[in-house]
């Protein structure tokens, strides 16, 4: 065999996002060196004007792929006509056909490489029998399994409870119920808890819930929770603005959902998801793209600590949080010099205004949302 390991990379569906993967590839390869290639094993080409026109750049060779890459497909009848030919063939990338397992001659799926070698690990067998490792290996003989049996009820002597606790046996006292552990407690006030009492005003309440979702993630509003990220969405794009949403499970009895607009003249998608993929590699996060169907639950159980991006488009990014993470993160990004050009923002307590600003900022954006809001058709 090759002295040189093969290094592989992996994706899903890729659905025509070729920039968003090879930049992607990018980040890695900067961060852990050059892989020999990248096996898609999804939806690898799209359907959009968008994702043609990103494979008609490679197709062209306008744009190079960083690395050798190999898809499967067709992997639905809208993309087989990227394929000429059903056997596999080259597309400026590489595309193979796999043939299933339980299609195979059985011959074929024991078939070794010449070059493999026996296992030099295996004991040699002498008349069909495994031979027995000699003491050597064992480091002493077999000796007779031996069994014990402990009697915990019966009572010991005084002196013997001395350094320790007595274990409560069933006639050595009553036997209470064990008590459920109690759920995490709130650690101070919530600003964005419509219980709490520093939801001072009603007018507050509803620019609140538009402009950071703050929800126990229950089944019964999750559905709700979706018509107003899609009535938002629309607000938004009326408004020439990209509708970037982001999400923090950590350190917090909440769910946060944030909903940031950003004007289409100041960057696009691209540069957007660029800028989170960048600061994240900068900061040791590993923030990779997921499906846009993916539901959350089938990547964070409850109670897994994560952080969220949704784009405009619907593109997804993920990171399951595993020690520290910057609580500001996803402000930091947005409001970076690459983006929003106001990094005095970043931190939402320099973004504090008074009362009666509040409730003329609440005032304002009712009328301007009321015709998306859904609620009032009720």
């Amino acid at each position: 065999m090759g002295d040189k390991p093969l290094r592989v990379l992996a994706c899903g569906d890729v659905e025509g996002r070729i920039n968003a993967l090879f930049n992607r590839v990018n980040a890695i390869q900067k961060k852990s060196g050059q892989f020999d290639l990248l096996l898609c094993v999804g939806e690898f080409l799209g359907n959009s004007p968008e994702a043609e026109a990103e494979w008609e750049a490679y197709k062209s060779g306008a744009k190079k792929a960083p690395i050798h890459t190999y898809i499967l497909g067709a992997a639905s009848q809208e993309t087989v006509k990227y394929f000429p030919n059903s056997d596999g063939c080259e597309l400026y990338l590489y595309a193979f056909n796999i043939v299933p397992m339980k299609n195979m001659d059985p011959a074929e799926l024991v078939k070794q490489p010449q070059d493999v070698t026996e296992n030099p690990y295996r004991k040699p067998m002498k008349d069909g029998k495994k031979e027995k490792p000699p003491p050597s290996m064992t480091g002493t003989e077999e000796e007779p399994a031996s069994q014990f049996f402990f009697d915990l009820g019966q009572n010991k002597p005084q002196h013997q409870q001395r350094h320790g606790r007595k274990r409560q046996t069933d006639g050595d006292g009553p036997n209470y119920p064990k008590q459920p552990r109690r759920p995490p407690q709130p650690t101070g006030p919530c600003w964005f808890c419509l219980a709490s009492p520093e939801v001072e005003n009603p007018q507050n309440i509803y620019w609140s819930i538009l402009l950071s979702f703050l929800v126990d993630l229950a089944s019964e509003v999750v559905e709700e929770m979706e018509k107003y990220k899609s009535a938002i969405k629309k607000f938004c794009k009326s408004r020439a603005q990209r509708c970037i949403m982001f999400e923090r499970n950590y350190r917090s009895q909440h769910l946060q959902l944030q909903v940031v607009p950003v004007p289409m003249e100041k960057c696009s998608t691209d540069d957007i998801k660029e800028a989170f993929m960048t600061q994240a590699e900068e900061q040791q996060i590993e923030l990779m793209e997921i499906p846009a169907h993916t539901d959350l639950k089938q990547i964070a159980p409850p109670g897994t600590p994560y952080f969220y991006v949704e784009m405009d488009t619907g593109e997804k990014l993920f990171y399951r949080i595993k020690k520290n993470f910057p609580l500001q993160f996803g402000r930091e990004v947005l409001a970076s010099e690459a983006l929003l050009n106001i990094p005095m923002r970043a931190d939402w307590r320099e973004c504090k205004c008074t009362k009666e600003e509040e409730e003329d900022q609440a005032k304002q954006m009712r009328s301007d949302f009321e015709p998306f809001d859904f609620a009032l058709d009720d």
